[in-house]
């Protein structure tokens, strides 16, 4: 894998996919010529290929994600396919910006952040403002919401 496919510099953009596809005289046809731009590539794919074009290890991704070592290696690996705020977690790890961070959601097939969810707006706060993984906890934490990757009280 050369890019990142699903990087919006680098394939179609969404809304041009769109037009492609409401214009197209058929389903099939539009299938038939726009199939690969409707495909995400594999979650341990796109970490992989991230990490490459950051120049960055998995096990560093995975200190600041604050991710166990064992676990981490298996969803870079493909073994393991990772829960939201593991998602989240590793978003914080590559220290990703808003619209990379939507771009992780998407390919591991994760809701993405909304504004109109408290705690998503903290998180997307700190996205924006490349905050730390620890900062957004705290934020978390003092706003009495959940903390990403486990609960308030820590249980």
């Amino acid at each position: 894998m050369n890019t990142l496919k699903g990087n919006p510099k680098t394939d179609i953009l969404t809304q041009e996919l769109w037009a492609r596809l409401f214009r197209a005289e058929s389903l099939d046809g539009f299938l038939a010529e726009n199939g690969d731009a409707c495909e995400l590539p594999a979650f341990s794919d796109y970490i992989t290929e991230l990490c490459r074009v950051k120049g960055e290890k998995p096990e560093r991704i995975l200190k600041r994600g604050n991710i166990e070592s064992s676990f981490g290696h298996r969803l870079f690996s493909g073994i393991r396919r990772p829960s939201r705020d593991t998602v989240l977690q590793l978003a914080f790890g590559f220290e990703l910006n808003m619209e990379g961070t939507q771009q992780l959601l998407k390919v591991a097939h994760a809701t993405a952040l909304h504004p109109k969810v408290r705690r998503d707006a903290v998180i997307a706060y700190y996205l924006y403002h490349q905050g730390t993984l620890t900062d957004v906890q705290q934020a978390l934490y003092e706003n009495d919401l959940p903390l990403i990757g486990g609960a308030r009280d820590g249980n």
